[in-house]
């Protein structure tokens, strides 16, 4: 399999090379661009079209968020994850809201930037319940399709409910004795019957059909 294109966005030179060195120390990814503003990612990504773009948050001029939002408007498909400092969970509803599919802490450890990524990457990023209903709270509904009738077989309205608890791909395929190739086509036909984006608007779709209970 070809190593996932990626973008790398920040405006430290000496953050750049960390995370360039983290992403080099593994086949899975190959860093084809880097920079350091919100407007050199709009237009590294149009040149270079990679498969995944690491952001940093605070950067002068355009920042990381509103970038984020204007590339996702762009190219829907493109997958965003914020790098930042800090772990201030506003941050992290910032990024979601604008699009990003993930946020990832600069001082992780180099492994756990590796099983995230692919994790990213491969669509099985797994959400505690907890932050689940954090998000859910705090996420605007534009954008999110409601269906008044259900279009969803028995098989998808079960896989549904599992995503929505925080499982991964990996873990529904155990539950349900199923292959994880056999998990990830009905996602996406799940996806694509209820014109959602991702597991994070999954999970909100549940929540608001009472797929999980409210708190």
């Amino acid at each position: 399999m070809s190593p996932f294109r990626v973008l790398v966005i920040d405006d430290s030179e000496m953050a750049r090379e960390g995370i360039r060195m983290i992403l080099q120390s593994t086949p899975d990814f190959e860093v084809v661009a880097e920079g350091s503003s919100g407007e050199e990612a709009i237009a590294l990504s149009e040149q270079w079209m990679p498969d995944l773009v690491l952001m940093d948050i605070q950067m002068p001029g355009m920042g990381g968020l509103e970038a984020t939002k204007r590339l996702k408007e762009k190219y829907p498909y493109l997958k965003i994850v914020m790098v930042t400092v800090s772990d201030d969970i506003a941050h992290l509803f910032d990024a979601l809201k604008k699009g990003a599919q993930g946020y990832l802490l600069k001082n992780l450890k180099p492994e756990a930037w590796h099983e995230y990524l692919k994790a990213i990457a491969f669509d099985e990023v797994p959400m505690t319940r907890d932050l689940a209903f954090r998000i859910l709270k705090e996420l605007s509904p534009a954008g999110i399709t409601q269906t008044r009738s259900n279009p969803l077989t028995a098989r998808e309205g079960e896989i549904l409910g599992l995503v929505a608890k925080g499982l991964s791909n990996k873990d529904i395929s155990g539950h349900l004795e199923i292959s994880e190739h056999t998990v990830k086509n009905h996602l996406k036909n799940i996806l694509q019957k209820l014109h959602l984006a991702n597991r994070v608007q999954l999970a909100r779709y549940a929540y608001e059909q009472s797929w999980i209970g409210k708190k």
